[in-house]
C-alpha cells in the first residue's frame, strides 16, 4: 500500500503552524470510557500530540500510536519523555500500517480523518485490529458544520464518518455506547465543537 503522502504532508503542515495543536490533555469521552477497563494492548488511531497515548501508558497500558504525520509524532514522543512512558510510535495511515489482524485489546479512534476507501477497507481495518472480546471507541463531533467543514478545505464525505464505522459492525458485535455527550474544551484546535457522537463497541470473542 502506498503511503498517502498528501494527506500526511497537509497534517504536517497544520502542526508547524504553531507551538501545540490540541489540549495537551486526554479526551474526557475516553477517562470516562476506559478509566476502569482492565489496561491491555492499546491502538490509538491518530494520536496526534500523544495526549490519549500517554494517559493509556501511564494507567498500564502496552501502547502503539498511530498517525500520518510526523510532526505530531515527534512532538508526541518528547511528551512521552518527559512523561517517562514507552510507547510504540508508527509513522503511517491505518490501512498502510497492516497491523497483524486481531491484536489490540482496546482502538481507539478520536475524531479520526481517515480517508474512505471505495472498498471499505479502512473501516474494516479499524475492526480487524480489535482482539477477540476487544473494545473499539470511535468519537467524532456531532455538531460538524460540513459546508464551513469544506470552506476549510476538509469534506467530511471523504472520510470515514461514524455512520461508515456502524454500518460495518456485523452482528456479533456487541453495541455498549452509542450517543452524544457535551465535551468542554476551552483550548486548541476544535474547541469551537460542543457535542461528541461516542460509539463504543466490543467484539466478537
Amino acid at each position: 500500500m502506498p503511503h498517502d503522502h498528501h494527506h500526511g504532508d497537509a497534517w504536517d503542515d497544520a502542526y508547524r503552524g504553531g507551538e501545540r495543536m490540541w489540549s495537551g490533555e486526554p479526551n474526557t469521552a475516553l477517562v470516562a470510557e476506559i478509566a476502569d477497563d482492565e489496561p491491555g494492548r492499546a491502538l490509538d488511531v491518530g494520536c496526534g500530540e500523544g495526549a490519549d497515548a500517554i494517559w493509556l501508558a501511564q494507567r498500564g497500558w502496552e501502547v502503539t500510536a498511530l498517525d500520518p504525520s510526523a510532526v505530531a509524532l515527534e512532538r508526541a514522543r518528547a511528551e512521552a519523555a518527559d512523561a517517562g512512558v514507552a510507547i510504540e510510535w508508527v509513522h503511517a495511515g491505518l490501512v498502510e500500517a497492516e497491523f497483524p489482524a486481531h491484536t489490540f485489546d482496546l482502538v481507539s479512534a478520536f475524531y479520526p480523518a481517515l480517508p474512505k476507501r471505495a472498498d471499505g477497507g479502512t473501516e474494516q481495518a479499524l475492526l480487524r485490529a480489535v482482539a477477540p472480546g476487544g473494545t473499539l471507541l470511535v468519537v467524532y463531533h456531532a455538531d460538524m458544520d460540513a459546508e464551513r467543514a469544506k470552506a476549510h478545505g476538509f469534506d467530511p464525505a471523504d472520510y470515514v464518518g461514524i455512520a461508515d464505522v456502524r454500518a460495518a459492525l456485523d452482528p456479533d458485535w456487541e453495541i455498549a455506547v452509542d450517543e452524544q455527550r457535551e465535551r468542554r474544551v476551552t483550548e486548541g484546535r476544535g474547541a469551537e465543537h460542543r457535542l461528541d457522537q461516542i460509539l463504543r463497541v466490543r467484539g466478537p470473542r
